[in-house]
């Protein structure tokens, strides 16, 4: 099983009660084999053009585990429920979180190179 992203843009009249909404996105993952390790609700923004008439969408980011086929199956049942106006489905890269890492380690490097050499000047 391979770990994937997906982000839903979830209609904005759904605000008041986006379980329904939720619940179907979430059975067709575990419906296809597929494993939800993390789900994060974000809230209600303003798109940079409007899709489907909408100005607005509530954004629902999940990182999943799905086997080989469910992509391809859960793209195709996204495409056409009405409550989602956009999704991305991507697969993670694991090279992505080792080079963040990398990057947060580097940066409180340099932040203590920083405190180091101030201490010295007011000294």
């Amino acid at each position: 099983m391979k770990e994937y992203e997906l982000t839903v843009l979830v209609h904005p009249d759904l605000e008041v009660d986006p379980a329904p909404a939720l619940s179907k996105i979430e059975s067709l993952i575990t419906d296809n084999g597929g494993v939800i390790k993390k789900k994060s609700d974000k809230d209600k923004k303003k798109l940079a053009y409007a899709i489907a008439g909408q100005d607005f969408a509530i954004y629902y980011e999940y990182d999943l585990e799905l086997p080989a086929a469910a992509p391809a199956k859960i793209s195709s049942v996204l495409n056409i429920t009405d409550e989602v106006l956009r999704y991305l489905l991507v697969t993670k890269d694991p090279r992505k979180e080792k080079y963040a890492k990398i990057r947060a380690s580097r940066k409180s490097a340099s932040r203590d190179n920083d405190d180091d050499e101030k201490d010295e000047a007011e000294e």
